[in-house]
C-alpha cells in the first residue's frame, strides 16, 4: 500500500462497494429497502480485528480520506495530512475505514442513484437522512467487515457529530471517541447559513424541483453560491487576511490592506472581479459545483440542522451519555466561529456531568473551522500522542 515516492502516504488505494439488502428503517419513518456504501480502507487489520478506526466525514467529504486513486491523478484524500504511515492516524498501527455516507454522491446510495421502484434517479425522492441513520448503516458495515469494536471513531465537524452518536447509540462498540471541531447541536446562526445555502440551490432555474438530472442540467449557480457562503464560514478573518492580503495588519498594529489584495492591481469601477478573495470564492464555487450533487448538499445540511442527541432526554445531554463506556477526546480551534471552542466545552461539561473520562484540547490556530483538516503541528502531535497511547493500551489488553 505504501507509495515508494512518498513514504508517509498510504499510496494507491481502491474503493470497495458494499451492498446491503436488509431494509434500513430511518428516523423519518421511511425505509430504504436496500443500499450500497462506498468504502476505502488503509493499513492492515490485526489478527484479533481490534485495531480498526472508523473515520467519519464532514458535509462535503466522502470515502476518499487518504492516498490517491491513480498515478496520473495524484489528488490525495481529504484527510491525507493525518492518515498514513507515521502520521497522526498511523496506518502502521491501525486499520482505518472511511465510507461515503448514505445520501452522498461519492458512490454510496443517494439522490444520484437509480431508484429501483421507478427506474429513475432518486433525486428529491431520496429520504431525509439523519446522523442517527448514518451510524446505524455504519454498524452494518462494521459487522460486514467482521469488526466487533472500533479502537476509535474519529471525525471533524459533521463527522464529530457522528462520533457523539456512536458513543450514545452503541456504547459497547468503541473504545475511544474523538470529536474535532464539533458541536452538540447547531446554533440558530448555523441553521440560518444552511437555509441560505439551500435557498440558493432550490431557487436556481435549473433546479427543476430536484429533477435536474432528468433534464441533463444541474443548478450550477445555486450550488456555487451555497459553497461560497459555506466556505466563508469555514475560514477565519485572520486566515482570509493572510491568504488575500500581502500586507495584512501585524500584532504590533501596523497598517495593512486587511486581505483586500486587488486581482489586477487597479479597480474596474464595475461589477467585475476586483479583489483576490472574490476570485478565490468563485473558483471554489466552480470546482465544487462540477463535482458535488445539489440534492446531496440539501440532505447533508438538513442532517446538520436535525442533529440534537439531547432531544430524546428532555434536553439533558448528560443523560444521553449515561451509558457511554468509551474515553473521549474533544479538540477545538481558537478561530473557529462556525463551531467555536465554547461548543466543544459544552460537550465536555456534559460528559463530566455524566461522569465520563474526557480529555479536551483547544488549539490556537488561525485557520478557522477548516483547521481540523490541516497538519497544524500541535494538533497533529496531540492526536498522534493520544492514538499512540490508545494503541499501547490496546496491546496491553490483548496480552
Amino acid at each position: 500500500m505504501n507509495d515508494s515516492k512518498t513514504s508517509s502516504s498510504v499510496g494507491l488505494v481502491s474503493p470497495q462497494r458494499f451492498r446491503f439488502d436488509e431494509p434500513l428503517r430511518l428516523r423519518s419513518g421511511k425505509t430504504l429497502p436496500a443500499y450500497e456504501l462506498m468504502v476505502e480502507t488503509y493499513g492492515e487489520l490485526n489478527s484479533d480485528r481490534s485495531n480498526a478506526i472508523l473515520v467519519c466525514h464532514a458535509l462535503s467529504g466522502d470515502h476518499h480520506a487518504a492516498g490517491y486513486h491513480s498515478e496520473s491523478d495524484r489528488k490525495s484524500g481529504w484527510w491525507d495530512a493525518c492518515i498514513g504511515p507515521g502520521k497522526a492516524i498511523d496506518t502502521n498501527l491501525y486499520h482505518v475505514v472511511c465510507l461515503n455516507n448514505l445520501g452522498g454522491c461519492g458512490g454510496s446510495t443517494g439522490p444520484v442513484s437509480i431508484n429501483p421502484a421507478t427506474g429513475r434517479h432518486y433525486g428529491p425522492d431520496f429520504p431525509i437522512i439523519t446522523v442517527r441513520d448514518w451510524v446505524n448503516s455504519q454498524v452494518r458495515l462494521m459487522e460486514r467487515l467482521g469488526i466487533a469494536q472500533w479502537a476509535a471513531v474519529i471525525g471533524g465537524s459533521l463527522g464529530g457529530m457522528q462520533v457523539l452518536r456512536w458513543a450514545i447509540s452503541y456504547p459497547e462498540r468503541l473504545r475511544h471517541a474523538i470529536a474535532i471541531a464539533a458541536a452538540p447541536k447547531l446554533s440558530a446562526q448555523n441553521i440560518a447559513f444552511n437555509e441560505v445555502a439551500r435557498q440558493s440551490i432550490t431557487n436556481d432555474p435549473d433546479f427543476h424541483e430536484g429533477r435536474y438530472l432528468e433534464r441533463g442540467v444541474h443548478p450550477k449557480q445555486g450550488l456555487m453560491l451555497a459553497r461560497m457562503v459555506g466556505h466563508i464560514t469555514y475560514l477565519s478573518d485572520s486566515s482570509m487576511r493572510t491568504k488575500f492580503g500581502k500586507a495584512f495588519a501585524s500584532l504590533q498594529g501596523q497598517q495593512g490592506n486587511f486581505g483586500r489584495d486587488l486581482r489586477s492591481g487597479s479597480l474596474s469601477f464595475g461589477f467585475n472581479i476586483d479583489f483576490e478573495v472574490e476570485s478565490y470564492l468563485r473558483y471554489q464555487g466552480e470546482q465544487f459545483s462540477a463535482t458535488f450533487d445539489a440534492n446531496t448538499y440539501l440532505l447533508m445540511t438538513k442532517a446538520l440542522d436535525y442533529f440534537d442527541p439531547s432531544v430524546d432526554y428532555d434536553g439533558d445531554l448528560s443523560r444521553a451519555f449515561a451509558k457511554s463506556d468509551c474515553r473521549f477526546l474533544l479538540i477545538s480551534f481558537s478561530t473557529d466561529w462556525r463551531f467555536p471552542p465554547d461548543r466543544s466545552r459544552e460537550i465536555v461539561n456534559q460528559l463530566l456531568k455524566a461522569g465520563k473520562h474526557v480529555s479536551y484540547l483547544e488549539i490556537d490556530a488561525d485557520q478557522g473551522h477548516d483547521a481540523f483538516l490541516l497538519p497544524i503541528p500541535r494538533y497533529v502531535k496531540a492526536l498522534s500522542a493520544y492514538l499512540g497511547h490508545a494503541h499501547r493500551e490496546l496491546c496491553r489488553d490483548a496480552s
